[in-house]
Parts: structure tokens; sequence; C-alpha cells
């Protein structure tokens, strides 16, 4: 396994995850936000912005997963569902990477059955190249080619979540 030098820095990371927090906080002023971060993948991304984010909110978790080592299953699981109703509430959903979009598209038509005020998507990768689902996206950090990467909570087989970067994973052969 080769882990290359970062593909996105931290302080390109950091960077970005500030400016998606203002214009998160812009779009979201006088109203109160429910923030689900999606895990295990954006257990990085999730607090790094709800930390910088200027609007009143309530926070919680949903886990739901796809991906086997590098290859999607295709089989969606959700694992932990929210603990709390969101009928009538703004939910915004944080996401670690699009690629497929298959996982959050289930996610998504799952939770709008349940009536909430809003619904909308904050991704910190979206790999448009790889969509298969059509899904709107609210807010993206980055744009990257059809790569697969791991670092700041992407992984390969649960590993290299803890990079505080983004690297292109490759697997020797």
């Amino acid at each position: 396994m080769v882990i290359g030098k970062p593909f996105l820095t931290v302080e390109q990371i950091q960077k970005r995850v500030k400016e998606l927090a203002l214009k998160i906080s812009e779009d979201y002023e006088g109203k109160e936000v429910l923030s689900v971060g999606i895990l295990k993948g954006a257990f990085m991304f999730f607090p790094d912005i709800v930390r910088h984010i200027q609007v009143p909110m309530n926070i919680d978790f949903l886990i739901a997963s796809s991906y086997v080592k590098a290859q999607t299953s295709g089989a969606i699981k959700v694992h932990a569902d929210l603990r709390e109703d969101i009928k009538g509430k703004h939910v915004l959903l944080f996401e670690d990477i699009v690629d497929t979009g298959l996982t959050l598209k289930y996610i998504k038509d799952m939770l709008a059955a349940r009536n909430p005020a809003s619904l909308k998507i904050c991704t910190f990768l979206d790999k448009k190249s790889s969509r298969k689902a059509d899904l709107d996206l609210d807010y993206i950090g980055f744009s990257i080619p059809d790569h697969f990467v791991v670092g700041y909570g992407l992984d390969f087989d649960n590993k290299f979540r803890n990079l505080p970067y983004i690297s292109i994973f490759k697997e020797r052969t």
C-alpha cells in the first residue's frame, strides 16, 4: 500500500472548512439547524465544520455504509439511525465523500420521508465522475477527480482515517 504526498493539505482543508461554515451560517441565519454527521467517514470533517457554524444547532449522527475495502458493495446498511425526530426541522447532512451517491441518496430519501422543513447536503469531497444517483449537493468542499483517496476520515479497510490530510491511495501489486 502506498500513501503518497498530500493531495489536499491540512491548510487547504481548514481554509475550505471555514469558508463552507461561513456560507452555511449566512444561509441559515435566523434558523435552528439539526446538523447530522454521517459516520464513520465524516468524523473529522463534521466537528471541524460545526465548530465554525454560527447559528443555533442540535447535533445527531447516523452510521451508514456500502463499502468493503475500496469497492462499493451495492448494499446500503444503516447501522445507527437518528435519535431525534426531524419533522419540521432544518436538517443539514454532513458527508465525507460523494462518489456514486447511492448511499447518500438512500439516506436523503429515508430522511425526506420524515417531513423535515428542509434537507440539505454538505460534503467534504465530491467525485462527480463516479456518480450513479441523481443527487443535488448544496455545499461542496472540494471536487476531485476519480482517485481513491484516504485521510481526514476517509479509509481503506478502516485504515488511514487518522491522516490529517487527503492522499491518493494506491495498492501495490
